[in-house]
């Protein structure tokens, strides 16, 4: 089974951060990544950019039109995922808990229902 481990990030938290608790987060991902790779449970993973640099894209009245911006005006947002295929559900919650940033915000853990247009 697939899951997406989804890690969302607040600035304002992430900025009361030390330096070193920061890096000690870059750490964690790197051991986080080699574990799940040698393991074989590693599909893929990205780190995605910050809000400010996105565009909405909305189709109104049989257009599209195009926001600068997040979709929702909150503080936290996603900042990136792993995509990993293990046995099951519990392996996935755990491998979550092995995120660094579980232990400052929260790793989301949903099921992959769909992949390239087939179901799983």
């Amino acid at each position: 089974m697939k899951y997406l481990l989804v890690m969302h990030m607040d600035p304002v938290l992430w900025e009361g951060l030390s330096v070193d608790e920061q890096q000690a987060v870059f750490t964690g991902h790197g051991d986080f990544m080699k574990l799940i790779k040698e393991s074989g449970e590693l599909v893929t993973t990205q780190a995605l950019a910050e809000p400010g640099q996105s565009t909405t894209v909305r189709v109104r009245d049989g257009g599209p039109m195009h926001s600068d911006g997040p979709y929702l005006d909150t503080k936290e947002f996603v900042c990136g995922f792993y995509l990993v295929d293990v046995e099951t559900r519990e392996r996935a919650v755990e491998l979550a808990a092995l995120i660094p940033d579980a232990r400052h915000t929260g790793v989301e853990v949903r099921q992959v229902m769909f992949e390239q247009g087939l179901e799983m």
